[in-house]
């Protein structure tokens, strides 16, 4: 076999970088807020056309959530037995009236892009296609001898688990050699971060139920749901753990009506985060053992406050595992190969790798640079600052997945570095 032309794919990423963020445009300029459907349908739909022109056949399916968009599947089958999955989403935290009223768009300044999804994640979506596109340029051979799947959550930011349920449905694991999640990785001094561990989230109810009385002429008869849920929240605040990673954060708290009346019921929302299993478990059984707590009763009558906990929504850590690791060394290798270097990030938040990497091979931030995902504004003294991409780490980004692709798909030996 000959040898792998590194410096030809180099120049030609170079070369073709305008038409993929060109792409990338297009897709920046469709608002697809989560509950956007009919814009994320729409953003589903450029991005099955643009695929298309790969050879990618488009799949669309509803989410569980019928308030939802559609999730997409772009499929190219193989001639051999193996599977790759290439992942990403088309939802954006940004709804049509922040964008409108911070004019919060694409916007080339210097180096950076700003706009919505810029790296959270559109650009990661374009980053496949360009990977894709190398690829059948430069190993069509190779990339033709693998089934190819891109699969587009319709609501990640949500992270609804029925999308992790579709993927490992069209990802057979005997099959599957890896699932690469194109969120944005970091770069810094031509050292590229790839998230090998992310952790899990766990988000509780907790309500607290007392007596309604009379401010005025029945205070003691009243029990406070309000002061019973503060007694809670102080608890719960005590259990974050920074040396173990373990976070509780109180998001949202509500309780009472009106000033002059005892409350009976109040509420807040608890968060928890940590990277490892054996804490997850301990957090939560932790806020499961606050199921019951009573600390106020009225003063005349005995009555009992108590709180109530319910698990809204739970999705474990992604840990550090084997299978990651072996992706994490062949991404390491090719680095290598083209003068980069990468290390290894634990991620806090949450990305569809927590759904699917205990079934598949999962590597995580093979996405472009960028900043600032998730924020809209600007101000005049540059304190506020919205998502941008980092247009010089795009083909640098895209080589390093180009030749750890082929890399992957070939084994260790098959092809031979050519210059770089």
């Amino acid at each position: 076999m000959n040898p792998l032309d590194i410096a030809s794919i180099r120049q030609d990423l170079q070369q073709r970088q305008p038409a993929y963020l060109d792409l990338l445009r297009q897709m920046v300029e469709v608002n697809s807020f989560t509950a956007n459907p009919a814009g994320v349908n729409r953003l589903g739909d450029l991005t099955a056309e643009a695929f298309g022109e790969l050879g990618f056949q488009a799949t669309r399916v509803q989410a569980a959530d019928p308030s939802l968009g559609k999730h997409l599947v772009l499929a190219r089958p193989g001639e051999g037995p193996v599977q790759i999955g290439l992942v990403s989403h088309l939802d954006t935290v940004f709804p049509p009236e922040e964008e409108a009223r911070n004019d919060f768009r694409w916007r080339p300044v210097g180096h950076r892009i700003y706009g919505p999804g810029t790296v959270d994640i559109k650009g990661g979506t374009a980053m496949i296609y360009a990977v894709l596109d190398q690829l059948l340029r430069h190993v069509p051979a190779l990339a033709d001898r693998v089934t190819w799947k891109v699969l587009l959550n319709a609501a990640e930011e949500r992270l609804v688990p029925d999308f992790g349920e579709l993927c490992l449905a069209e990802l057979d694991p005997e099959r599957t050699r890896a699932c690469l999640v194109f969120e944005g990785g970091a770069l810094e001094d031509r050292v590229h971060s790839l998230v090998v561990a992310r952790k899990g989230m766990a988000i509780f109810r907790v309500e607290a139920f007392g007596k309604a009385a009379h401010a005025g002429s029945a205070h003691p008869w009243g029990a406070n749901a309000v002061v019973q849920l503060a007694d809670a929240i102080r608890h719960i605040a005590a259990l974050t753990d920074y040396g173990r990673d373990l976070t509780f954060n109180v998001g949202v708290v509500q309780g009472g009506t009106v000033v002059n009346r005892v409350p009976h019921r109040a509420w807040a929302q608890v968060e928890m985060r940590t990277f490892e299993p054996a804490i997850f478990q301990e957090g939560m059984a932790a806020m499961g053992a606050l199921d019951g707590m009573s600390t106020v009763r009225s003063a005349k009558g005995a009555f009992p406050a108590q709180v109530a906990v319910t698990v809204e929504r739970e999705t474990g850590p992604w840990s550090p595992n084997e299978r990651t690791e072996g992706l994490y060394r062949v991404w390491e290798g090719a680095a290598q190969e083209v003068g980069m270097a990468v290390v290894r990030e634990h991620r806090g938040g949450l990305s569809d790798g927590n759904l699917v990497w205990h079934s598949l091979p999962t590597l995580d931030g093979l996405g472009p640079a960028g900043g600032n995902a998730h924020c809209s504004e600007w101000s005049q003294d540059g304190s506020k600052e919205p998502e941008f991409l980092d247009v010089r780490s795009f083909a640098p980004k895209a080589l390093l997945n180009v030749v750890a692709l082929i890399r992957l798909i070939q084994g260790p030996g098959d092809v031979q570095a050519g210059t770089g």
